[in-house]
């Protein structure tokens, strides 16, 4: 059995918690938290336990799955961890992965540990399928849709900003672009021109709502390059009409082949009813990978790209030749 222990109890800690209990063989050895472990109330038998007791470095413990936020967590909390466990995280601040990446890897591999960074499905799934469709055509271009859904780590990084008590960002794409790339247009969009984000924001009582508004429509990363709407609401009205985290989209690759230029279009699409159940279900099966390559003695960062499929599946590789390929 593989021993997972997760650390972070929100929305993508319990996906975890919910695909490692369908997973035969994994076992949840247990959940690390910051707060008060007694305040924390789990859905599985799992105990939950103190980060002090992570800190110790003798957990039992096979992998550490991660489930803080990109904007200030994970930065921190995977090098840190990677010094003393396998550790998986979903970083999706995609301009700071090769910043994030070289952390890891120099932790990692000082531990002789592995650290599988930026997993899930963007970064993750999608960008499998956005590297595999400009390597089998390599004239072409990729074109990325989010949504329409609420982005966790956008929602998150909202949820930073001093006088915000909560807030839900959807990603929308914007129909006339996505027409134009379905068509086999292949047109030059713009960040702008692809996506639009919709912010529903609760803040405290007498916070300055224009200084929260500019910060967000400001933030480098995730919304200073696209045309931002920010609504100010209850806690009543968020928890009515934007409790549930729905996601998805699409990678859709437009490419040619031959010498008479025959097109193509290639797309990948999801339509997530809970994105952080999705993500923590992908977490999930590529924690099995990370203790798989580093019982062969595999050590450092690693992404998707550098993890053959047969290793995030519990079944034989007999069984995976005679019933998948």
């Amino acid at each position: 059995m593989i021993k997972v222990g997760i650390l972070g109890y929100g929305n993508l800690g319990r996906g975890v918690e919910a695909a490692v209990s369908l997973s035969e063989d994994m076992e949840l050895v247990a959940i690390y938290t910051r707060r008060d472990p007694k305040t924390v109330t789990v859905k599985s038998n799992a105990p939950v336990k103190s980060t002090d007791d992570l800190d110790t470095g003798k957990e039992d413990i096979d992998v550490l799955v991660i489930c803080g936020g990109s904007a200030t967590d994970l930065p921190e909390m995977t090098p840190k961890y990677a010094k003393l466990y396998n550790v998986i995280d979903s970083f999706d601040t995609h301009a700071r992965i090769p910043e994030h990446f070289a952390n890891v890897d120099a932790a990692s591999k000082e531990a002789g540990k592995i650290g599988l960074i930026s997993c899930g499905w963007d970064p993750g799934m999608f960008s499998l399928n956005r590297l595999y469709a400009a390597s089998i055509l390599p004239k072409g271009h990729a074109y990325t849709f989010w949504g329409k859904g609420v982005s966790q780590g956008h929602s998150d990084a909202i949820r930073r900003i001093e006088g915000v008590v909560d807030a839900r960002q959807y990603t929308v794409p914007v129909p006339a672009a996505l027409e134009r790339v379905r068509s086999g247009e292949n047109p030059e969009l713009t960040t702008r021109e692809k996506h639009t984000r919709e912010c529903f924001v609760v803040v405290e009582e007498g916070a300055d709502k224009a200084r929260i508004e500019k910060e967000i429509k400001e933030m480098p990363n995730y919304f200073s390059d696209y045309d931002t709407t920010v609504n100010f609401i209850s806690a009543e009205e968020l928890k009515a009409n934007h409790s549930g985290l729905p996601h998805g989209g699409s990678v859709i690759y437009t490419g040619e082949t031959g010498f008479d230029g025959n097109k193509h279009v290639i797309e990948y699409r999801l339509d997530l009813d809970s994105n952080p159940e999705f993500t923590g279900a992908t977490l999930t099966a590529y924690a099995r990978a990370v203790v798989r390559l580093n019982s062969e003695g595999v050590t450092g960062a690693k992404t998707v790209f550098d993890i053959a499929p047969a290793y995030l599946s519990p079944i034989s590789p007999e069984e995976l030749r005679a019933h998948f390929l």
